[in-house]
């Protein structure tokens, strides 16, 4: 087989037309490039083309660990504001860096400056995905209570510290003291305690957390509403996100599939695959391609 492939789109957004190269190694790191030009992280190209992605491994986002939770907010983070690829960049090195001189069990004055980068970037992410969070809650809701269930959803973020809030200086505030408070533990167990790497979102259903607790239907339900909910932002917010459906009908009931359905009627742009044709919903279906080893065909629309 060949040892590189190479996708090239071009995307419009905000009256300008922007190319976007993504090149697939089979032994190096794959690249992508945005207008010719290297990216600084693969994130960038989250805010160059609007897209919202749903999958059957979305009901990880409900039945996973917390990392897949956070990067479902920062990749919604980006997807709004571009400008946040560099700060959620720039906050994961500080926290490789000062993890990796914890673990030399470094004295607390050299973690100074790495505390100052972490307070910095930490107080930004963390203030971002709560306002994040308060927009997106209310279309969680709503398409939570869409779909029939009889218990409501909400979300809210739940952080390794205490009182943040979507006010940058408030939680420079908190992260400065409790690294304080932990800076001898830290030392002691080598990684770094505090900041926006260890926080969660929470998801609720009624009086319960949906994780532990939410049947198969109602985590469905909820993998859903997350992703539709932040359609539905998006698209609030003035934007024409690309709705893909990676490969879903089949998992799904009646109900959940006219979920699903709903949002592509206000798409501006949707892309539906399935391994089996019979899974595709035929009414929604305007140009039908079919991948073949080593070709894509079109097929009749």
């Amino acid at each position: 087989g060949a040892q590189q492939g190479v996708i090239r789109a071009e995307i419009e957004r905000d009256n300008r037309v922007l190319q976007i190269d993504l090149e697939i190694n089979a032994t190096k790191t794959n690249r992508a490039r945005l207008n010719g030009n290297p990216t600084r992280s693969q994130r960038e190209i989250l805010g160059a083309c609007q897209v919202v992605y749903f999958s059957p491994e979305d009901l990880d986002l409900v039945r996973g660990e917390p990392g897949t939770r956070r990067d479902f907010l920062d990749r919604l983070l980006i997807t709004r504001a571009p400008r946040l690829a560099g700060v959620i960049t720039d906050y994961e090195r500080v926290v490789k860096q000062r993890n990796a001189l914890l673990k030399t069990r470094a004295s607390t004055s050299a973690l100074v400056p790495w505390n100052e980068q972490l307070i910095k970037f930490g107080a930004q992410l963390t203030a971002e995905r709560i306002s994040l969070i308060e927009a997106l809650n209310p279309w969680v809701a709503q398409n939570y209570a869409n779909l029939n269930e009889t218990k409501p959803a909400s979300i809210s973020y739940k952080c390794s510290t205490e009182r943040v809030s979507n006010n940058t200086d408030e939680n420079t505030k908190v992260l400065t003291k409790r690294l304080e408070e932990v800076a001898y533990q830290e030392i002691e167990r080598g990684v770094s305690l505090i900041g926006p790497h260890r926080d969660d979102l929470h998801l609720q259903l009624g009086d319960f957390p949906a994780k532990g607790y939410a049947s198969h239907g109602e985590s469905w339900s909820m993998a859903i509403s997350l992703r539709i909910g932040s359609f539905n932002l998006l698209k609030a917010e003035g934007s024409e996100p690309i709705l893909i459906l990676d490969d879903v009908f089949a998992e799904l009931d009646t109900s959940r599939r006219v979920q699903l359905m709903s949002a592509t009627q206000i798409a501006e742009q949707t892309i539906i695959t399935a391994a089996v044709e019979s899974d595709l919903p035929g009414e929604l279906l305007t140009k039908k391609y079919y991948v073949t080893p080593g070709a894509v065909k079109k097929g009749k629309s």
